[in-house]
């Protein structure tokens, strides 16, 4: 089933994007919380709202850690890629050696 997720429907708060970057490194809520000194339910609740600011809804058949880290990761950058050394498949090499990402190109 195709997802509509809009790029988002507001900026992230600093919090929110922290957040979700550690979510995009296969974090848990309990090591997200721990690593910030917060609660788990403000975890929660950070991820929800940024579910939200994406368009992302919750069903029996959506995984919400999944698609939120999909559209964090295609609004925000790779920076998970790149921390894992995986080579992002968007990526060529300009005329002067600098690497360019060809996403948006059609």
């Amino acid at each position: 089933m195709a997802r509509d997720i809009t790029i988002t429907a507001r900026e992230l708060s600093p919090f929110e994007q922290l957040v979700l970057t550690l979510l995009c490194d296969g974090k848990t809520n309990a090591a997200i919380a721990r690593e910030t000194s917060h609660t788990e339910k403000v975890i929660e609740n950070t991820i929800s709202r940024s579910a939200k600011a994406f368009n992302i809804k919750s069903d029996p058949d959506t995984n919400i850690r999944v698609l939120l880290a999909l559209a964090f990761r295609t609004h925000y950058g790779d920076s998970a890629f790149d921390r894992l050394n995986v080579p992002c498949s968007h990526f060529e090499l300009g005329a002067n050696g600098e690497k360019l990402c060809n996403r948006e190109v059609h």
